[in-house]
């Protein structure tokens, strides 16, 4: 018991003064592992703790229940190493962080049997400097992203943990997502978006760091600090992803337009990341749901789509044609099984929906999935080095050619919102 105090408080000093590498042994064995922190049902988090339990009641011994457990860490990438498995039974184990970024999905273990699952992920609050800080939406405040805990959530039919390493990283490239709705790690079930499925297929080689967030246009993502507070984090060798059009375009007035103020925000952007040595890209918005009677998908974004992809063209900007494959992705399904990669459900099919769903922007997870396969797709027609850091279980990508729905498995996360994320 006193070595587990001791261990306890060295953490916690540890971690006050930004520690490098923070361990935990989640096991039920009489031996703590030697530089591990024994965690057990009791240790929930609290501010004054530092780590623990987090978000529901901790996992009773047995269960299949999903759990969180959290870690306050300076900002900055961590390297996590999972160490999943239980010696007492059989398990399946899915793993993401913070606001339900995914990593890995439905890792099998056998009784007995643990598997080490590593990924980086990004840690971020608010705070730009001692007098400034991000101004972020009054339903953002409840983000996981935005805290001062680093979040991990391990869902599946089974999750286990047996040791947990949370370790500060410098050396890996950081891509920086910024869009809207499209792009934003979205909290709540049945909502997703492309940027928090995207770090599934990449190695612990590189990092995303997802700054979307639904209803932004290029312009407001710049006034509410969110691009100056990536730009603190930036390095060079980074790279940084651009997806806006869908609110742009809803922008009226003199000197308000693609060609206008959309391509000038779209500059500083390029511009300031090109200042501190990062590789900027541009990614054109993806299409919306919405048929013609020929039941193909109608240019709803106007010339949105076109002055990005001059502005590449001019600036020498690597272009990623999301607007294209979508269209291609979502005729491929067709006006009725489309419906099935967007938010589309029935009353009653999540606690408290009251009214059916159909929204035609916003994407479930099986959609959203398919879209970061597309970015993917995109990423290696343009041959980037980042894809040189795809796992190993990654397969080729066709639009044309979707993924069956139906062999499409996910774990909802306990968290779920029926009111639909900002723009359209």
């Amino acid at each position: 018991m006193k070595r587990n105090i001791l261990s306890a408080l060295c953490l916690l000093v540890a971690t006050s003064v930004g520690a490098q590498s923070l361990r935990f042994d989640f096991t039920n064995t009489k031996k703590v592992r030697e530089g591990h922190t024994r965690i057990t049902a009791a240790d929930r988090y609290t501010p004054e703790r530092g780590y623990g339990y987090d978000l529901q009641s901790s996992p009773e011994a047995g269960s299949k229940a999903p759990f969180f457990f959290s870690v306050d860490v300076p900002d900055g990438n961590y390297l996590v190493t999972a160490v999943i498995g239980n010696h007492r039974a059989a398990g399946e184990t899915t793993l993401r962080g913070e606001s339900r970024r995914l990593f890995y999905e439905n890792v099998p273990t056998k009784r007995g049997e643990l598997k080490i699952c590593t990924f980086v992920i990004n840690k971020r609050n608010t705070r730009i400097s001692d007098d400034e800080s991000v101004r972020i939406k009054p339903r953002e405040r409840r983000k996981l992203n935005w805290d001062d805990k680093l979040t991990l959530e391990f869902n599946g039919t089974a999750p286990q943990l047996a040791y947990l390493t949370i370790e500060r990283v410098d050396d890996r490239p950081t891509v920086f997502l910024c869009g809207n709705s499209t792009v934003v790690d979205q909290d709540n079930e049945p909502w997703a978006s492309w940027g928090q499925m995207i770090p599934r297929f990449f190695t612990d080689e590189v990092c995303f760091a997802n700054y979307a967030e639904s209803g932004e246009r290029t312009d407001t993502f710049i006034k509410a600090g969110r691009l100056k507070k990536l730009l603190t984090q930036m390095k060079p060798g980074d790279w940084i992803f651009i997806e806006f059009g869908h609110n742009d375009q809803k922008l009226k007035g003199p000197g308000k337009g693609a060609f206008y103020s959309y391509m000038s925000s779209l500059k500083v952007f390029v511009d300031e990341a090109r200042a501190r040595g990062a590789h900027p890209v541009l990614v054109t918005p993806t299409c919306r749901r919405s048929f013609d009677e020929a039941g193909h998908i109608r240019n709803t974004h106007e010339d949105y789509p076109e002055a990005m992809r001059w502005m590449a063209s001019r600036e020498n900007i690597p272009l990623i044609e999301l607007n294209g494959m979508t269209r291609t992705l979502y005729e491929a399904l067709g006006i009725e099984q489309s419906k099935r990669a967007f938010v589309h459900y029935p009353a009653g099919t999540y606690p408290g929906q009251t009214r059916t769903l159909e929204d035609n922007t916003h994407f479930n997870p099986y959609g959203a999935y398919q879209i970061a396969k597309c970015v993917i797709k995109g990423m290696k027609q343009l041959d980037l080095p980042l894809v040189q850091h795809l796992r190993n279980d990654y397969t080729a990508y066709d639009p044309a050619h979707p993924d069956a729905i139906d062999t499409f498995r996910w774990n909802d996360s306990p968290f779920t919102e029926i009111e639909k994320p900002d723009g359209n």
